[in-house]
């Protein structure tokens, strides 16, 4: 499968982070959704959480950006029938387990989340969960989330967080080099006061940000109408 994604205009740094991330999912995607997935299951415990948010607003497209294998939107085409769904994730082999589920109303794209290949206004929703991290240039996610959200549209970001300042600095600054010496791809943690930046620099409000039990993030960030960046 190719993968609509370009490293052009990319740093070196970004170009590897991007390629870490690609080979651990790809080595995690036969077993991401199992029991026995280890690290990966943190996904599941933002389920009810991303699923409660969903529900307060009516919609009729959302976008899972790094939706991997699809485990959130096989829950979400039986909850809402009538939606349409669309998933996209850098990992080939991710987008084919998703794909193999034939989801009802769901389409799939192999695909980078800092540069979105869909049209402008295309989604009132847009759920990330555990995949921020991730990202080089997470400000070029959030602008181009901007772009495909339309007017009063919401971004659902579940991803961790470290209110102490020590612990922040340590996981970012010693804890994940080491991880990406050992083959995986995550680039950075946010605190408070990272997201609200990057979210106003993309021209997006930051609704609202908790650090819910287990060091988790949640946030809603939202596309006003009549924004200005």
């Amino acid at each position: 499968m190719t993968c609509t994604s370009s490293h052009t205009g990319l740093d070196a740094r970004s170009i590897q982070m991007k390629q870490l991330s690609v080979e651990e999912f790809a080595k995690a995607a036969d077993h991401y959704e199992a029991d026995n997935a280890g690290v990966y299951n943190v996904c599941k415990k933002d389920y009810p959480d991303i699923l409660a948010e969903i529900e307060a607003e009516p919609f009729n497209d959302l976008l899972d950006a790094g939706c991997g294998t699809a485990p959130m939107l096989s829950l979400l085409t039986q909850r809402f029938p009538m939606a349409h769904f669309t998933g996209i994730d850098i990992t080939p082999k991710m987008i084919e387990a998703a794909k193999s589920k034939q989801l009802p109303n769901t389409t799939f794209v192999c695909g980078d989340c800092e540069s979105l290949p869909f049209d402008s206004e295309a989604f009132d929703v847009i759920i990330c969960s555990q995949s921020f991290h991730h990202y080089p240039s997470p400000e070029a996610f959030l602008r181009s989330a901007r772009r495909c959200l339309r007017d009063n549209g919401r971004l659902i970001l579940r991803d961790i967080t470290f209110g102490n300042m020590l612990i922040h600095w340590f996981i970012n600054k010693v804890e994940l080099p080491v991880l990406n010496r050992h083959g995986y791809g995550d680039v950075h943690f946010y605190n408070h006061r990272e997201l609200q930046s990057l979210c106003n620099a993309a021209g997006l409000t930051l609704e609202r940000f908790e650090q819910r039990k287990g060091f988790k993030l949640h946030a809603v960030i939202r596309k006003k109408k009549n924004q200005v960046i």
